[in-house]
């Protein structure tokens, strides 16, 4: 698995990449907004490639008597219940953009060390591409384009992403996490957004 920014043409870039170099097999590609991808012939999000791929899962399924949504109840107990979430918050105009700017600022210069009561393990600045491991204070280099980017790993694995919208005039909060239940997982997800919400008190008046 390979990560990178937000964007198929970062997708297509690796893509690239591989036919040279030929290090690696491109499979499969997506990203948070719902693009996928499946093989290199294409340089750009298909939802035909997708709607097939998934018409031959279903049939994979059926063959054992179970749906799509049975499929992944079986995923999810083998491999634990990830779930993400996204907030996006609207500020709009000049203010709004300023404010936005502040509280990525603040997050920058302030990071929390922790959040919903579990420790902060990583934190992640994609603006200077560094990587702070906070138990050793190891400092690691991110090798990805320089972005507006910034990223906590708690001790449990959950996640926190923030940044600000490239088209709109919103910051976005992304959240990710792995529990032993879905009621587990959601209720997390929850605990992380009220951190966020109660720092962010401060910029509301």
């Amino acid at each position: 698995t390979i990560d990178v920014l937000t964007g198929f043409k970062y997708i297509a870039e690796k893509m690239k990449g591989f036919e040279e170099t030929k290090e690696h097999t491109f499979l499969f590609g997506y990203e948070e907004s719902y693009g996928y991808l499946i093989g290199d012939f294409v340089r750009d999000k298909d939802a035909v490639q997708t709607c097939l791929l998934i018409a031959e899962v279903a049939a994979f399924y059926k063959k054992q008597g179970k749906n799509l949504y049975d499929g992944l109840q079986d995923i999810f107990e083998t491999y634990g219940y990830y779930v993400e979430h996204l907030q996006s918050i609207t500020l709009e105009g000049k203010d709004g953009t300023a404010q936005i700017q502040a509280i990525l600022e603040d997050f920058r210069n302030n990071p929390p060390i922790e959040l919903a009561n579990v420790n902060v393990n990583v934190r992640e600045d994609y603006a200077i591409q560094q990587r702070f491991v906070l138990a050793s204070g190891a400092v690691e280099d991110i090798r990805l384009p320089k972005s507006n980017v910034l990223k906590y790993i708690l001790d449990n694995g959950a996640w926190v992403c923030i940044r600000p919208s490239g088209t709109e005039p919103k910051i976005k909060f992304y959240y990710g996490v792995k529990e032993a239940s879905l009621e587990e997982s959601h209720a997390f997800i929850r605990k992380l957004q009220e951190s966020i919400e109660k720092r962010l008190v401060t910029f509301s008046n």
